[in-house]
């Protein structure tokens, strides 16, 4: 059990994915960095010696992690209390996350250590370009920006605004033979999980019209253009995208077993109310 005021890799690991997920925060030095160049999913680094700075950014709740969960990630977190931020430390710090084999982002595929990436795809999305977004949220970036413009001009705005173009031809983040865009990130970026495998399956098979990938692919196809359909802005189908996803990968993850009937309860018995 992780003492008072920490969090275990294991628990940390349960709230991932998730939109009440806590703002993981990197303060370790340099050379801890150097010797071990991952990042937990999410995280952001910052400098612990100008907490005091960055703190007044932070809104939500915070894990802050070192190398070993000691006196880096204590001090942040206790400047953070002093702010009236929610702090805990990651119990054991990095090391204990790697032990325990859990997904660590490689940092020389990511876009940015600090957050606040900005990538530009096609409009009019329907799953790759809501589900690629979902995945970079909610374990890549949580400040991730997403631009959507007319086909023809993602590459232009991609130059001249900075952003990353997404799930284009012949581009680094797209499709690679029979395999979507989705699943480029997973191998990329080291999220290879179970659940996330299962998820991929289900993106696959909708996005490319293989519904005999997955028995869920046809119902994803079918909510997916709906969703499309139901909204004018490109954003606002985002945001509503999201929670889709927010629910498949719950149930990858904890309810795939789960099986649900209707039991039909026989006509009331005369007298009774």
């Amino acid at each position: 059990m992780a003492p008072f005021g920490a969090i275990s890799a294991d628990k940390l690991f349960r709230l991932l994915g998730s939109s009440q997920s806590p703002l993981l925060v990197d303060v370790r030095i340099d050379e801890d960095v150097e010797a071990d160049p991952f990042l937990l999913p999410t995280a952001v680094r910052r400098d612990h010696r100008t907490v005091e700075g960055w703190a007044q950014e932070i809104r939500a709740p915070v894990v802050v992690i070192c190398q070993k969960g000691r006196k880096l990630s204590e001090g942040v977190a206790a400047h953070l209390r002093l702010q009236g931020i929610s702090a805990e430390v990651l119990d054991g710090g990095t090391l204990a996350w790697a032990e325990a084999g859990l997904p660590r982002l490689p940092m020389e595929h990511l876009p940015t250590h600090t957050g606040g990436t900005l990538w530009v795809t096609r409009n009019r999305p329907k799953i790759d370009r809501i589900a690629c977004p979902w995945l970079i949220r909610r374990f890549v970036d949580p400040f991730a920006r997403f631009l959507f413009v007319a086909p023809s001009e993602v590459d232009a705005v991609a130059g001249r605004f900075g952003a990353i173009p997404l799930d284009m031809d012949e581009g680094f983040w797209s499709h690679r033979g029979e395999f979507c865009t989705f699943d480029t990130m997973l191998a990329e970026f080291g999220l290879e999980t179970p659940a996330l495998m299962t998820l991929a399956r289900i993106v696959r098979g909708a996005d490319t019209n293989r519904l005999d990938l997955a028995p869920e692919a046809a119902g994803l196809l079918a909510v997916s253009l709906g969703l499309s359909r139901l909204h004018a802005s490109d954003l606002h189908q985002l945001e509503q995208g999201l929670v889709i996803y927010d629910a498949l990968y719950r149930w990858a993850r904890d309810a795939m077993d789960e099986k649900h009937d209707w039991i039909a309860r026989g006509p009331r018995s005369e007298g009774k109310k």
